[in-house]
């Protein structure tokens, strides 16, 4: 292909001239370094390029050659324990060839070439096979079994298929479709990423992905192919809860992308991932974990990169027929990388700025979510979760960026200032968040955790908005103006944000709470709340109720350790023998 020269250099854009035979989206090789880039816009002979590393020293003049390629990530075996940037780039390796920081023009293979893999076929020579469908497998981690399947588009009969230790690019069988045409087949295939991937059928996520903090789990949960988004201000905590649904949450494969935000954030995952266990194998989670980096410090253009990197591979082992989670931090950074290009390209500015597709770039991302029947014979179901933070500034969620991201997505867990300021973590707020996968998974947790469960979820959402409402009246008039009844559903109301809802990510037993102890927590603290409404109505004083021993061993029970489940139980006991032994001693009379 033709090479073009560059015209102009506006930062990450580049304008080269001569590139009528390239395409939109096409890869191209900038300058005497050769950079990679992506052509973004054609006029005429003239393509605008975002490139994705630093553009310092390059000028007028110097060749851009186009690759004839869109930009593709490979997907195969060496992905889940890697860390790589925006572009694909493994870090690791990036390092050993480069040293400590990206140097311009270095090329380095995503997959590691020189790494051998055990595969072990599942399919034979004569089987007639389709896109998607599984001829054996790699065990790429003690926990992840990487199947190796039949790439999008090719349909016909194995010729020939061998076991053994292959390198991701060497072959291991060959498929020979109906026009005798022979196609070989390696452990590592290529996809666009701004190409979603091929699927058989959508179907409705119904289960919930279950995270082990309890406001999600049980206020605002968000199923396994669900969409949901974190939008708060500075300090409230977005980070820190991307980490813990990275950590706990059930999905088998997780995909944590650092898009814009500080490196020292991607350090702390670097740093604790490998030494978590995961609560279901045992084993560290960096391996089910892929790491993809593109923090603050590094080329602005491959923000956007670095999102369709993170979904594509989040899609691939999708199609393998795993749960995926894919955790974007943040998307806001994302946004205002496509405002750079876009006031660059001098595109007419949308909503503060941004670029008037804004809106359908978001929707196009998290669209890309969802419950499916893989391509295969064997219609195995995968599914995956976007589970994206949102960085309004100054907490102002009326912004372009979160009013985009809110009319795509189903959950909205909104980080609230001053929950984080009164050290109440997770600072999601009870009053502003919603799900409305709620009904699908009401029906789910009746089904299988408790029948109790979605009923005790209600009253205790009342008891909250309720309290919302009294606390209104207590402060133009005092708390003393409440008739009893009100007061002890203030008093419950506090009980559930205290013991239940604030959750500690730092405490060995409180970081994690399985959906049998959350049952067993919310009913201990209603069935106290049923059982004062029981002594009021006795005649016992609320001031005995309220300064009753078993309440503080309620506001402990956040720590009983999932082994000793019955010690929440035993103190369900105990509150009804209180109780009784308070009417029985004749409740607020002078005897």
């Amino acid at each position: 292909m033709r090479e073009g020269r560059i015209i102009k250099v506006s930062g990450p854009l580049v304008v080269a001239e001569g590139m009528e035979d390239a395409n939109l989206y096409d890869v191209v090789k900038v300058g005497k370094d050769r950079l990679i880039g992506e052509i973004i816009e054609m006029r005429d002979d003239k393509a605008s390029v975002q490139v994705y590393e630093e553009t310092a020293g390059i000028g007028p003049g110097e060749p851009v050659v186009s690759t004839g390629e869109p930009l593709s990530v490979e997907l195969g075996p060496g992905l889940i324990e890697n860390m790589f940037d925006g572009i694909q780039r493994p870090l690791e390796k990036f390092r050993e060839v480069a040293g400590d920081f990206l140097t311009k023009g270095v090329e380095v293979p995503p997959l590691d070439r020189d790494k051998s893999w055990v595969f072990v076929k599942t399919a034979n020579v004569g089987d007639k096979v389709s896109q998607g469908d599984e001829l054996g497998y790699v065990d790429e981690t003690t926990i992840v079994k990487h199947k190796i399947m039949v790439p999008v588009g090719i349909e016909g009969e194995i010729k020939e298929i061998r076991e053994g230790q292959f390198k991701v690019d060497e072959e291991v069988a060959v498929i020979v479709t109906e026009d005798g045409k022979e196609h070989s087949i390696s452990l590592m295939q290529k996809w666009p990423v701004r190409r979603p991937r091929p699927i058989h059928e959508k179907v409705d996520p119904r289960v919930p992905l279950v995270t082990g903090q309890r406001v999600v789990d049980t206020f605002f949960p968000v199923t396994k192919g669900g969409t949901a988004c974190v939008p708060g201000p500075f300090g409230s905590g977005k980070t820190v809860v991307q980490h813990q649904l990275a950590k706990w949450a059930d999905a088998q494969i997780v995909i944590y992308v650092g898009c814009g935000e500080r490196g020292n954030e991607m350090t702390d995952v670097l740093n604790e991932f490998p030494e978590l266990e995961d609560p279901i194998s045992g084993e560290p989670l960096m391996k089910r974990t892929v790491l993809i980096a593109n923090t603050s410090n590094m080329p602005v253009a491959a923000r956007e990169a670095s999102i369709y990197t993170g979904i594509t591979i989040a899609e691939y082992f999708r199609d393998m027929g795993y749960s995926v989670a894919v955790m974007a931090d943040s998307t806001s950074r994302w946004a205002e990388a496509l405002r750079e290009m876009s006031g660059r390209l001098e595109e007419m500015p949308g909503d503060e700025g941004y670029p008037a597709y804004l809106a359908s770039r978001a929707a196009e991302f998290y669209e890309r979510a969802g419950k499916v029947i893989c391509n295969g014979k064997d219609k195995r179901e995968g599914a995956l979760t976007i589970i994206g933070a949102v960085s309004p500034p100054g907490g102002d969620i009326s912004e372009p960026v979160s009013q985009a991201t809110l009319r795509i997505v189903k959950v909205f867990w909104s980080l609230n200032a001053n929950l984080a300021y009164r050290r109440h973590f997770p600072a999601i707020s009870w009053l502003d968040s919603y799900s409305l996968y709620q009904p699908a998974v009401d029906e789910w947790m009746g089904a299988n955790v408790s029948g109790r469960f979605p009923k005790n979820r209600a009253e205790a959402m009342e008891l909250l908005q309720e309290e919302s409402s009294l606390q209104e009246i207590v402060r133009l008039v005092g708390k003393d103006t409440l008739s009893e009844k009100d007061q002890l559903k203030l008093e419950i109301a506090k009980s559930i944000r205290e013991d239940y809802l604030q959750q500690n990510a730092f405490q060995e037993v409180d970081t994690y709470t399985s959906l049998k102890k959350q049952d067993i927590m919310l009913e201990l603290v209603l069935k106290f709340y049923r059982e004062a409404q029981r002594g009021l109505n006795e005649g016992v004083y609320l001031s005995e109720l309220e300064n009753l021993d078993v309440r503080e061993k309620i506001a402990r029970a956040k720590y009983v350790s999932e082994e000793e489940l019955d010690k929440i139980e035993e103190i369900s006991d105990e509150i009804s023998s209180v109780i009784d032994e308070l009417i029985n001693r004749g409740g607020g009379s002078d005897d």
